[in-house]
Order: C-alpha cells, then sequence, then structure tokens
C-alpha cells in the first residue's frame, strides 16, 4: 500500500519568497522615484536655461516637424534598406576574416597576412573617410564593371569598416572556446573544418551575438555617412527642409527615427547578455 504525499512549502520558504518580493517592490519604487527626479530636474535644468526659448523655436518646432516628417521617414527608408543588405555582407566578411587569421598552415600564410592587414587598416581608417575614399576615389578609377551608384559604394565602404570590427569580435568568440573542445572533437574522427564547423563556431557564435548586436546598432547610426556622397536619406532629407527652413527640427525627427530603430535591439542585447549570464549561473535566480 502506498501513500502518497503532497508537497507544499514550508514557511520559511513562504517567509522568505515574501521577503523577495517586499524587496523587488521597495527597489522598484526607488528606482521610480530617482528616475522621475531625475529626468524632472533635466527638464527643468533645460526649460529654465535663458536660450530655450530659442531652442524651442529652431529644435522643438510641431509645424516644421510634422511638415518634414514624411520626407525624413522616406528617406530613413533608405537607412534601413542599407542597413538589411549591407548586415548579412559583413557577418561573412567578418567570419571569412576570422578564420583566415586562424588557419596555421604555412602554405596560407599569405592568406593570414591578408586578413591581419585588412584589419589593421580598415579599423585604422574612420568610417566617415572610408565612405569619402570609396564614393569617390572608385568612380575615379573607371574600372570596367565598378559600382557607381552612391548608394553601391556607400555599402561598400560600411562593409570594409564593419566587417574589420566584426572579425575581432569572431576572433575573439573562437578564442574564447577552450583548445579542449577542438582537441576532443579531432580525437572522435573529425577533421578541422569539420571540428570548426560544428563544435568550435556555435560555441563561439553563441558568445558573440551581444556585441556583435551592439556593431550592428551602431552600423545603423553610421548608415547616415553616405548622405556625404549624395544619397538621399533621413539625414540629407532633414539637411534639405532645414535649409529651406532656417529651421534644425528635421534632425530632431531624423534622431527620433534612429532612436526608434537603436532602442529595440539594444534592449534586446541586454536581454541576451542576461541570458547568457543566467546560463553560466544556472542555481542563482
Amino acid at each position: 500500500m502506498s501513500t502518497a504525499t503532497t508537497w507544499a512549502k514550508s514557511d520559511r520558504q513562504r517567509e522568505r519568497e515574501r521577503l523577495r518580493r517586499r524587496d523587488a517592490r521597495r527597489s522598484g519604487a526607488v528606482a521610480t522615484a530617482s528616475t522621475v527626479g531625475v529626468f524632472g530636474l533635466a527638464v527643468w535644468a533645460l526649460v529654465s536655461s535663458p536660450g530655450w526659448p530659442r531652442v524651442r523655436e529652431t529644435f522643438f518646432s510641431w509645424s516644421e516637424f510634422a511638415g518634414s516628417f514624411g520626407d525624413v521617414l522616406s528617406g530613413f527608408w533608405v537607412n534601413v534598406q542599407i542597413f538589411l543588405i549591407a548586415e548579412p555582407i559583413i557577418l561573412v566578411v567578418g567570419l571569412a576574416v576570422a578564420l583566415a587569421r586562424g588557419v596555421r598552415t604555412p602554405a596560407f600564410f599569405p592568406l593570414r597576412a591578408l586578413a591581419v592587414a585588412y584589419t589593421d587598416v580598415f579599423r585604422g581608417i574612420p568610417t566617415i573617410l572610408l565612405v569619402y575614399l570609396v564614393g569617390f576615389g572608385v568612380p575615379a578609377l573607371n574600372l570596367s564593371g565598378a559600382p557607381s551608384s552612391p548608394l553601391a559604394l556607400g555599402v561598400i565602404a560600411l562593409v570594409l569598416s564593419y566587417g574589420a570590427y566584426v572579425a575581432e569580435v569572431f576572433r575573439a568568440g573562437i578564442a574564447s572556446v577552450h583548445p579542449s573542445q577542438l582537441a576532443a572533437a579531432r580525437s572522435l574522427g573529425l577533421s578541422r573544418p569539420q571540428a570548426l564547423r560544428y563544435v568550435v563556431l556555435p560555441q563561439a557564435i553563441r558568445t558573440v551575438v551581444p556585441p556583435l548586436l551592439n556593431d550592428f546598432a551602431s552600423l545603423q547610426k553610421d548608415t547616415a555617412l553616405v548622405a556625404v556622397l549624395g544619397v538621399i536619406e533621413a539625414l540629407r532629407q532633414a539637411q534639405i527642409h532645414s535649409a529651406l527652413t532656417f529651421n534644425y527640427t528635421p534632425y530632431l525627427a531624423a534622431a527620433l527615427l534612429f532612436v526608434l530603430l537603436t532602442v529595440p535591439l539594444a534592449r534586446f542585447t541586454d536581454w541576451l547578455a542576461a541570458r547568457a549570464e543566467r546560463r553560466r549561473a544556472p542555481g542563482d535566480r
């Protein structure tokens, strides 16, 4: 004969949970009060400054905002397209360069040296300068088949710049995988490429997702740099409206659109980082 027992929390466990809920409510209340206080103080300092009436007129004009928002929004779609085109190419370039830097076979030394030179050079050149060099230098070469569209040239410049940064992120992720993982995979009969593909890279990519998303948040903002090549995107549209009305509110509209796109990605990055932290310490809930 079996006796069924029903599990129930102990009094100590219920008391512990009650204290945790109380601490959570207290922390939330303190955080809310301090946030409201800080933002309230910042707003008060802004609106009480001597130049606030002039700033409100030139940066916060509702009529200018409403009049320019449609054009700025259409230009912002160009920024989104640039981002969507450049991002997958950057991932491929970055991963290829990172793998090339890990090749130790003497016969492939030129490939490794080329990968090192690529990351060193393109990380050292400011992105806006690279946009100028590619955007105006490539067409001047008159190469057959070379792209001449400012949009394509801008994407190439962004890929060259961010590919170098992403390559270093991938390389750090690969280096973070313990060498015993690779040795164990080789001992099971996998070739080195198979060990990289099935054992090392999955772990490395999972580790570097948060820093990669940070790089792509920066890429979203730097898509505005192609405006120097004449591409009519959000920043250029804002410049056009500001030049016509001598009012800077269209810039505020463009900034708002970039923020609306970047903030969700930043929160997603934080969530991924928190999840990775929980996985490293599963007992600490």
